[in-house]
C-alpha cells in the first residue's frame, strides 16, 4: 500500500534548511492500523501530508496505491487525494459557512461525482455517526467530538482506501476521543482500510498492527514514550 525509499523533506527558511524527514524507509501493507508517535517537531506531520498528496519530497521514492507521489504531476495529485486518501485533522477543517450534511459532501462534489449518490452516502454516513440531530446545524453548534466525528464522515465520502488521522484526539475530551478512535478502529477491522494516527495518545496502541516512532525526522528504533 505504501513504500518510503530515503524519503526526505527538507523546508527553507531563508538561507536556513530545515529537515522535516530525513532519508525515512516505510512499508506499510494494505489493512494495517499504524500508530505514528514522536514529539512535536519529530516529522509526523511532515510524514502524513507526503503520503496524503498534500506536500512532495524533496529526496527520495514514495508509492502510494499505485501513485508515484514523488514525481506526480498535479492533476494526478488531485485524482490520488480524491480517490485513495481520505484526510482528518486535528482542526477539523470544516468550513464555517456550511452545515453538516454540506461539509460531508463537498469532497464528492468536488470529485464530480452525482449530486443525488453524494447526498445519499452523507446521509448514511451522518446516521452511522449518530450525526443526524446535527444534520443542518453549522460547525460552530456542535461539539467538538461531534465536529471530529463530522470530519471522519467527510474522509469516508470518497471510499478511500487509506485514512490519515493527524492528532485526531487532540481537541476533544478523553471520551470523545476514546470514541473517535473506536470508530478508527471499527473503519480498520470491518472494512478494511489501511489507517495511520499520528497521535501522542495511547487510546489506539492496544489495536496497531504496525507502531513506529519518529525522532528528529527518522524513524527511531526507540518506544516513543508520548
Amino acid at each position: 500500500m505504501i513504500h518510503a525509499e530515503n524519503l526526505t523533506r527538507i523546508y527553507s527558511l531563508g538561507e536556513t534548511k530545515v529537515i522535516g524527514l530525513n532519508r525515512v524507509n516505510l512499508d506499510i501493507r494494505q489493512g494495517e492500523l499504524v500508530v505514528l508517535k514522536g514529539n512535536s517537531g519529530s516529522g509526523k506531520s511532515t510524514l502524513l501530508s507526503l503520503l496524503g498528496g498534500l506536500d512532495q519530497p524533496s529526496e527520495g521514492n514514495l508509492t502510494v496505491s499505485g501513485y508515484h507521489l514523488n514525481t506526480a504531476i498535479e492533476s494526478e495529485l488531485i485524482d490520488f487525494r480524491r480517490e485513495v486518501v481520505g484526510m482528518i485533522f486535528q482542526s477539523f477543517n470544516l468550513l464555517p459557512t456550511l452545515d453538516i450534511l454540506e461539509n460531508i459532501c463537498l469532497p464528492g462534489l468536488l470529485a464530480g461525482k452525482p449530486l443525488d449518490s453524494v447526498q445519499q452516502k452523507a446521509v448514511s454516513l451522518i446516521e452511522k455517526f449518530d450525526l443526524n440531530p446535527r444534520k443542518h446545524h453549522k460547525p460552530s453548534q456542535l461539539s467538538g467530538g461531534e465536529m471530529q466525528r463530522t470530519a471522519i464522515a467527510r474522509a469516508l465520502i470518497n471510499d478511500p482506501l487509506l485514512i490519515l488521522a493527524d492528532e485526531p484526539t487532540g481537541n476533544i475530551d478523553s471520551l470523545n476521543g476514546q470514541r473517535v478512535i473506536d470508530l478508527l478502529v471499527h473503519l480498520n477491522q470491518n472494512d478494511g482500510r489501511t489507517v495511520v494516527i499520528a497521535t501522542h495518545s495511547n487510546l489506539a496502541d492496544d489495536f496497531a498492527t504496525l507502531q513506529l516512532c519518529l525522532k528528529d525526522g527518522e524513524i527511531s528504533d526507540q518506544i516513543c514514550s508520548t
